[in-house]
């Protein structure tokens, strides 16, 4: 069966969508992974559909897998790319979709190339956290903001070792039984944050996560003092925007995330 698809990508994070309103695409984990595979597949770091919501009140429904297959909660780089890919098809209303993930209910709005997804407020915050690596011990925070991140503040992200450190903090006894996505940030002079992060189910580094960002954001603000809303740079070069309000009690609510998606091309597959 041939289905047709698109290529996308979101600050370098790219994506195989494949409208599946109609049910009509049954996919399971094999087919994601093959779809997936940069060799013998289109090549994506994801997979996403566009599926009808089955909750009253909403647009449309985001089913994502990670490249290997596995059912992510969320993407934030994948949900901007789905809002653009769901507004195409004339779903949402104007500039504006409400959608459902596996991490909840989202809404997100395009102005010009930029756009902007609400996020979840994180859960599970956890700073602070002292843990033995292989190289001695270090400061891990922890959080959650749709899918589970551990961040860890460097001098230089250029100089980690990303496939060695990102995979020892990914599957830390500490983060165990669901593991955690590694994010290396440095706070420039400039004020702007630059990040790298491994990624879970994808198991290397990819150029850019958006809940990775959001995630490295808050835990700036709140552990360095990082005014809002604060800038990230990722390693595919876009620079993503994160803001949100803070209680006094120190809760972090009202998260946006706002970067680009694009498309970078269309075509059909066997499946």
């Amino acid at each position: 069966m041939k289905i047709e698809f698109t290529k996308m990508h979101g600050a370098g994070n790219d994506f195989v969508v494949i409208d599946n309103l109609e049910g009509r695409h049954p996919v399971g984990p094999g087919e994601v992974a093959r779809l997936c595979h940069r060799h013998f597949g289109i090549g994506a770091d994801g997979l996403l559909l566009l599926e009808k919501p089955e909750e009253s009140g909403l647009d449309a429904r985001m089913i994502y897998y990670n490249t290997d297959g596995s059912r992510g909660e969320m993407c934030g780089n994948g949900a901007r790319c789905f809002t653009a890919f769901a507004l195409s098809r004339g779903l949402g209303s104007g500039n504006r979709i409400r959608f459902m993930t596996d991490a909840g209910p989202l809404s997100a709005s395009v102005d010009g190339d930029r756009y902007t997804i609400q996020m979840t407020p994180p859960a599970d915050t956890r700073l602070g956290r002292e843990l033995n690596l292989e190289r001695g011990p270090a400061t891990v925070h922890y959080t959650d903001t749709g899918v589970p991140h551990a961040v860890r503040f460097v001098p230089d992200v250029e100089a980690v070792d990303i496939r060695r450190e990102g995979a020892e903090l990914r599957f830390h006894p500490a983060f165990a039984p669901r593991g955690a996505n590694a994010n290396f940030a440095a706070i420039g002079g400039d004020g702007r944050v630059a990040i790298r992060t491994y990624e879970r189910g994808v198991e290397d580094e990819t150029l850019a996560c958006g809940t990775g960002v959001t995630a490295a954001a808050i835990v700036a603000h709140l552990v360095h003092g990082l005014p809002r809303p604060v800038h990230v740079k990722v390693r595919g070069g876009d620079v993503l925007t994160v803001d949100f309000a803070v209680s006094d009690e120190g809760s972090v609510d009202d998260v946006l995330m706002t970067g680009p998606a694009a498309t970078v091309f269309t075509g059909e597959i066997e499946l």
